[in-house]
């Protein structure tokens, strides 16, 4: 019985684990590709306003 409950709270753990680094994997990508948005339109800056 203890040996289910073993089994079941580490599959939940690994779960989460690996959940945890794919949302911060995903988190620095889209920051990083704002940062780099964000530059281009500070490039463009005078072509934008007019």
């Amino acid at each position: 019985m203890n040996e289910k409950i073993y089994k079941t709270m580490t599959l939940s753990g690994a779960c989460s684990l690996a959940v945890g680094i794919v949302v911060l994997v995903i988190g620095i990508a889209a920051g990083a590709m704002m940062i780099v948005s964000g530059a281009g339109l500070l490039r463009r800056r005078s072509d934008i306003l007019l």
